[in-house]
């Protein structure tokens, strides 16, 4: 434990101020520009560490979402369809 404290002192990493927040949501708030922001935060290497990681888990719940939304839209145009031919 002592080990992981030295390596990441507290100089090196200093907290995400609630202003940088704030601008982080109001750029995902805008549409096209927050899934190019949320890659750019999630993979580049200058991103605060902890910004980085809110990003890629941001993208992991949007694909989630999407994958879930592909299995219910097309559930039911599967059922619209099988309504259709009777």
């Amino acid at each position: 434990m002592n080990q992981i404290n030295s390596t990441f002192s507290q100089s090196e990493i200093t907290p995400v101020s609630v202003g940088d927040w704030v601008v982080t949501f109001l750029i995902t708030a805008i549409p096209v520009v927050n899934i190019i922001m949320l890659l750019v935060w999630a993979f580049g290497s200058s991103t605060h560490p902890s910004k980085k990681t809110w990003a890629q888990a941001y993208l992991i719940m949007i694909a989630i979402i999407f994958l879930l939304f592909l299995m219910f839209s097309s559930f039911f145009i599967g059922c619209l369809a099988s309504l259709a031919n009777n």
